[in-house]
């Protein structure tokens, strides 16, 4: 057989999804799995899927001899040491100027140090983010590669090609920038991913808990909601979940679904980046502790019995209303998610020196990913007006936007308040931006107790320079 375009190591459902993706797009790829049946596997997907080409092999030296060179081989596996024992057996057989591409979910200092450790080897090395899910690997995902150029220049046309479409603005893949600032972009994204999660499932939980909205009902909001500022591809499949029925029982299945939420690591990662840059993220902190609480279940369970009592108001809800109330309070959230996120990828970007457009981020994440939104496209033309935009609120569209949406906002989080209903992302959201709009916070009072008890000294609003205080002296000498 011929040489084939690229390579693809690690076969689960990501992994055949994307070789077939390539394939279809006129790429001949080979592919290989520690595990052979998987390869088997794969190559008979690709017969049924229309004969792609798409050439299996059962061991990594005819796998890597098979590529034409430059060779370039994508690797989809779990991240940690799989990645680095999948590279030992691909750079046994490749030679200079070869190049890996790992396209999993990789803390971005670990690909940093891969890349090092693969140039003094003379090979190139990407970290590519990949969003979509199984669906996107297959159809078109989001693509964030981060690493060396040249390397991305390899395979600049197959990802063009593979990564989503979307008309008005191209292909949903970019180079991102040197270094880890692919699988960092990929981690904030995923972290965003969790506060629109979060803040979407309040919605859902004061629509249905004060609202007393049916499943029928919910559907038929959240279908509505995908046709104007709100439509997603979250919201879309929100909308799609409340209207599965049970086939093992009565009712809808979302309501017999465990409330206990999983994760696999990229929303941590991103909370504790926050606090290491000192960027505030109340959100996707919000999101994230909410993953935590949800699996207690058994202590709330027990902790339910304890506290036991009707704590609704008892007073009658104007359902047209709350409807509309909710809609405008979840998209005033969602823009503090997004703001947070990308201040996050700001700072990091700021730190490491890697230059990242933001309004080009936001370009890509329009098509394929799983946070894809319309407003997207709004982001990018706040970027596009004024690249070194401190926050996205004070972008002035979406300062309106907020400023016109803050009484529906401020309404929905005091009535689930008063009816013991936590909404912890929307109220963090709501008080980020309570926080940021002010010019003055109690924060001079903090700093007060912190000069009082440890001499951390503090500034003055009236004259310049570092000011300490005797706070104790003054206040025991007061009481004599």
């Amino acid at each position: 057989m011929a040489l084939t375009r690229i390579g693809l190591a690690g076969l689960a459902v990501m992994g055949q999804n994307l070789a077939l993706n390539i394939a279809e797009k006129g790429f001949p790829i080979s592919v290989y799995n520690r595990t052979t049946s998987k390869v088997d596997e794969t190559v008979q997907r690709a017969k049924l899927e229309g004969n792609l080409p798409v050439y299996g092999f059962h061991d990594p030296a005819s796998f890597v001899s098979s590529i034409q060179k430059p060779r370039v081989v994508i690797m989809l596996v779990k991240a940690g040491a799989p990645v680095d024992q999948t590279i030992a057996t691909l750079a046994a057989h490749l030679e200079q100027g070869d190049c890996i591409i790992d396209g999993g979910n990789e803390w971005y200092e670990n690909t940093e140090r891969r890349e090092k450790a693969m140039e003094e080897r003379g090979l190139l090395y990407l970290g590519m983010g990949v969003s979509g899910g199984e669906e996107g690997a297959r159809n078109g995902p989001s693509l964030m590669p981060g690493g060396s150029i040249e390397a991305y220049k390899y395979i600049e046309d197959i990802l063009l090609k593979v990564a989503a479409q979307v008309p008005d603005s191209g292909p949903c893949v970019t180079y991102i920038g040197k270094g880890g600032s692919g699988n960092f972009v990929k981690m904030v994204h995923n972290g965003i991913e969790y506060g629109d999660m979060q803040l979407i499932a309040e919605a859902y939980d004061v629509l249905k808990s004060v609202g007393k909205l049916t499943n029928s009902e919910l559907q038929q909001v959240f279908s509505e909601w995908n046709k104007g500022e709100l439509l997603s591809f979250l919201i879309e499949i929100t909308a799609d979940i409340f209207g599965i029925k049970d086939e093992q029982g009565e009712g809808y299945l979302v309501d017999k679904v465990l409330d206990k939420t999983g994760m696999k690591g990229t929303g941590k990662w991103t909370v504790q980046q926050a606090a290491e840059l000192s960027v505030a993220a109340p959100t996707i902190e919000a999101s994230l502790d909410s993953r935590f609480l949800s699996g207690l279940k058994d202590e709330r369970v027990e902790a339910s019995k304890i506290f036991q009592g009707d704590y609704s108001t008892g007073l009658p809800v104007d359902k047209a209303q709350l409807i509309e109330d909710v809609r405008q309070a979840l998209y005033a959230s969602k823009i503090c998610s997004y703001a947070q996120g990308m201040n996050i990828i700001k700072a990091k970007s700021s730190e490491k020196g890697w230059g990242l457009n933001l309004g080009e981020l936001a370009r890509i994440w329009k098509g394929g990913c799983i946070i894809r939104a319309i407003f997207l496209d709004r982001i990018k033309k706040a970027y596009d007006r004024n690249p070194d935009l401190a926050n996205l609120l004070v972008d002035p569209e979406f300062a309106q936007e907020i400023m016109d949406r803050q009484a529906a906002w401020r309404r929905v989080v005091c009535l689930a308040i008063n009816n013991g209903v936590s909404t912890p992302g929307m109220s963090a959201s709501l008080a980020y931006f309570d926080s940021y709009r002010r010019d003055r916070l109690p924060a001079n009072l903090v700093q007060a107790q912190r000069d009082y008890f440890g001499a951390h000294t503090y500034e003055r609003v009236d004259m310049p320079g570092s000011y300490h205080t005797e706070w104790f002296k003054i206040a025991r000498n007061s009481k004599i």
